[in-house]
């Protein structure tokens, strides 16, 4: 048995595992590679041929773990995809979207030599090639073992970082031994709003784990209610401002509509307008509500007692492009969410552009920013922005909080890892996560006696 890493090798996006036993080739995960200095049109072709793959596993929906699918599909893969049943309606929002993101930079144009304009770069599928893809989605429900062949068996237990989001462990019988590998995808944190924790992993031989927050550690001492209350209550209620969040439309909205549907309902603060302003997360927020047997117990009993936990009077989803301009006139204090959360596209950038010189504004972050993306660059403390060809100053404030992090942090990795006994777990594989955070956990974990590796992208080890 061979397992070659493919993607989120010494990074965070791009997860794409290849897995081949003697007669089998199994790809986990099929995410867009959009690390700083990558092409859109890097991510078209594949180190190997798609029609040799037999059969592709999702961990989660993100697009940095399924955004390549319809490429790969595209490119002559015929199997099936498995995965749970929310992830499979989460991903076609998102690689729908991702059409639409394609498209909308086909629009655009890039400077060429002189003063030539070329189109921006070709869409790596289209609304047919998701159709396609998805397809081919076989869904799988939790705790349930799926014979993938006579020979190989697939379990998915939750991973929590998503609705439906799943540890994978595969069990193969590979002449007459059997072999348990479990892939972690991305795990989530306990207490979470909305979703379950994540469940310890079984004992297995391999482990393939995220690290994107190895050595680093979450916000403690306080609360993500008292967090945003102090937050709200500064911006909206001493002081006739808004505050605007940008937040990624499919997982941080729910857990952050939630959060504040906690606190409105209990009268921490006084109405405060709530705006969603973002057609896709509407669409993923009906797809909470269809596996509302899949969130957490906290949120099944919230809506028990006081009804939908994504619905409350203040709050007003945004659908029509219209409606979502409107909202400049509203002069009343309010919390306007829309994405992107790194505010590299979307409605958020109309909502920067008319604030963003707004000295009762605030602008709060609650996820992580890449380097060289707009979002970064407030952060960082940058006096001058460019928005719509226009260099504008900050005024607006700059707030951060980790407390919305989907991701478990280096204790979160560590406990997970450490469920496995150090004398029976052969090897672990670090993946998806920046060199420092890497590193730093591939260290605590040999002190604890595991064996640990960080693999270069297409370097293959024989399990």
């Amino acid at each position: 048995m061979k397992l070659t890493i493919w993607g989120a090798a010494h990074q965070v996006t791009g997860s794409m595992h290849l897995l081949q036993t003697e007669n089998y080739n199994i790809l986990i995960d099929c995410g867009l590679d959009y690390e700083k200095g990558t092409f859109q049109e890097d991510n078209e072709y594949f180190p190997f041929d798609p029609s040799t793959i037999d059969v592709v596993i999702l961990t989660h929906a993100h697009i940095d773990h399924t955004g390549n699918l319809p490429t790969l599909v595209r490119s002559g893969f015929k199997g099936q995809v498995l995965c749970t049943p929310p992830t499979a309606d989460l991903t076609e929002l998102l690689l729908m979207d991702s059409v639409n993101v394609f498209l909308s930079k086909l629009q655009k144009t890039r400077r060429g030599k002189g003063r030539r304009f070329n189109p921006g770069p070709r869409p790596l599928y289209l609304h047919h090639h998701v159709n396609e893809t998805v397809s081919r989605f076989v869904t799988i429900n939790f705790h349930r073992e799926f014979n993938i062949t006579d020979q190989i068996s697939l379990t998915f237990i939750p991973a929590g970082h998503l609705l439906g989001a799943a540890i994978a462990i595969l069990k193969i019988n590979e002449n007459g031994t059997i072999k348990k590998i479990a892939f972690t995808g991305d795990l989530g944190r306990k207490n979470y709003p909305v979703l379950v924790d994540p469940e310890m992993i079984p004992p297995v031989d391999y482990l393939v784990s995220e690290a994107t927050y190895g050595g680093r550690f979450h916000t403690t001492g306080t609360t993500l209610e008292n967090k945003l209350v102090e937050i709200i209550n500064e911006s909206c209620v001493k002081f006739p401002g808004r505050l605007i969040i940008p937040a990624f439309s499919i997982g941080r909205t729910q857990a952050l509509v939630f959060a504040l549907n906690k606190i409105f309902s209990k009268g921490l603060l006084p109405p405060v307008k709530v705006f969603v302003d973002s057609p896709l997360a509407g669409l993923a927020t009906d797809v909470y509500r269809k596996h509302h047997a899949l969130v957490s117990e906290e949120s099944r009993e919230f809506y028990k007692n006081n009804g939908d936990e994504f619905e409350f009077d203040a709050l007003s989803y945004v659908d029509e492009k219209k409606e979502s301009a409107s909202i400049s006139n509203y002069h009343e204090p309010c919390i306007i969410i829309s994405s992107a959360g790194m505010l590299e596209g979307g409605r958020i950038q109309d909502h920067l552009y008319h604030n963003i010189q707004n000295y009762y504004c605030t602008i709060l972050f609650i996820g992580y920013c890449a380097k060289g993306t707009l979002g970064n660059r407030l952060l960082r403390g940058d006096p001058i922005v460019r928005l719509r060809n226009r260099d504008l100053m900050v005024y607006a404030s700059i707030k951060q909080t980790d407390l919305l992090s989907g991701h478990g942090d280096h204790n979160d990795l560590m406990e997970t890892i450490k469920s496995q006994d150090p004398t029976q777990l052969r090897k672990v594989f670090l993946v998806h996560g920046e060199d420092q955070s890497l590193g730093m956990l591939a260290s605590a974990l040999k002190n604890e006696g595991y064996k640990v590796e960080i693999p270069k992208k297409g370097e293959i080890f024989e399990l």
